[in-house]
């Protein structure tokens, strides 16, 4: 009976242990084009939830180093030799020299020129995510404060006038993190943020969209004349569903919200597949359809799974995962059934 007891209360604290709770928020990667945002409920809602973590669209240090080929590997590859050659640091040193610049900036949170070397030092340790906080943090005390010195500095040590294309530093000013993740995290004291991208399945995930493409343009073409009124019909849907997102990031001031409703995840799920409805068309590519499905779900699949394993690592309960608009309704999906973990998007939360 002690035996049992014991085993209860041993279940009843894994149980516990495990438990993780989600605030998954689907965003855009560029507000640039859009009226002013107003990010107040987004604000408060993070707030309210009091989360421990952060997770954003990046690879691991690991995972950037180990994946050969992605869509802005080329772009990482080309700042990482420019940043060597501004000021190189050894591989092996990389770790002690972030460690100190962190206990610098944790005892003077003002020193921007240490976090513009915790910068430099994050991205050539292909840290992309934290160099990215930090290099805000130091853009956004240079918005609102002049210093002609500190510019200087940084243009010599980071270049981000040549960062422009990919995850750049040139993006990263107009992107979700720059506007929701970060300013958050900065008020809430938290000095990391998780990196949880999944691109393993990159070069399947392409293969597919291109097997798609090539089937698709000759069924579109040789679809015979009493198929294409339905055709048209369904394009006529994909099209109308684009205007109104169109209508929304050009006139709503809470597009952020918006793309974490139904409507959105359907019209921007049609953009990469088509409808369901269409693919029992006679000589639509279903075959190769499911396949660039099946591999978009693995991508969103690993994506959850680094959150869950990397939030366990950090001994993380709460957390605030930033993900494109598209991964939202899956990545949620995929939550919704995994044991031990409780998922709200960010108009779920009151």
């Amino acid at each position: 009976m002690k035996y049992l007891l014991m085993l209860l209360v041993f279940w009843s604290v894994e149980l516990h242990a495990q438990k993780l709770e989600i605030l998954l928020i689907g965003v855009s990667h560029n507000y640039s084009s859009y009226p002013k945002q107003d990010f107040a409920d987004i604000y408060r809602k993070i707030e309210q939830f009091k989360p421990t973590a952060f997770f954003g669209e990046f690879l691991s240090t690991a995972d950037e180093q180990n994946v050969m080929d992605y869509w802005c590997k080329k772009d990482n590859l080309h700042r990482l030799k420019i940043l060597r050659q501004n000021r190189n640091i050894p591989a092996l040193q990389l770790p002690k020299t972030i460690d100190s610049l962190n206990t610098i900036i944790k005892q003077k949170p003002d020193d921007f020129k240490s976090r513009t070397d915790l910068a430099h030092a994050y991205y050539l340790n292909e840290d992309v995510a934290n160099g990215h906080y930090q290099y805000w943090q130091v853009f956004n005390h240079l918005q609102q404060h002049a210093d002609a010195d500190l510019n200087t500095y940084i243009d010599k040590l980071l270049s981000p006038k040549l960062d422009t294309t990919g995850r750049s530093m040139k993006r990263l000013i107009t992107s979700e993190y720059a506007l929701i993740a970060f300013p958050m995290m900065r008020k809430l004291g938290m000095t990391t943020l998780y990196p949880m991208d999944c691109q393993d399945y990159d070069l399947n995930w392409n293969a597919s969209w291109a097997a798609v493409d090539e089937k698709f343009a000759a069924f579109r073409k040789d679809t015979a004349k009493v198929f294409q009124n339905e055709l048209n019909s369904h394009f006529k849907s994909i099209n109308d569903g684009f205007k109104r997102y169109d209508e929304v990031e050009k006139s709503s001031p809470k597009v952020t919200e918006w793309l974490n409703t139904p409507e959105a995840s359907i019209i921007s799920a049609s953009g990469d597949f088509y409808l369901p409805e269409m693919y029992d068309m006679k000589n639509f590519p279903k075959v190769e359809m499911l396949s660039k499905i099946h591999w978009w779900i693995m991508r969103n699949q690993g994506m959850c799974d680094n959150v869950i394993h990397r939030a366990k690592a950090a001994g993380a309960r709460k957390v605030v995962v930033i993900a494109g608009a598209n991964h939202r309704k899956y990545m949620q999906d995929i939550f919704e059934h995994m044991p031990g973990v409780k998922v709200q998007n960010i108009n779920q939360l009151n």
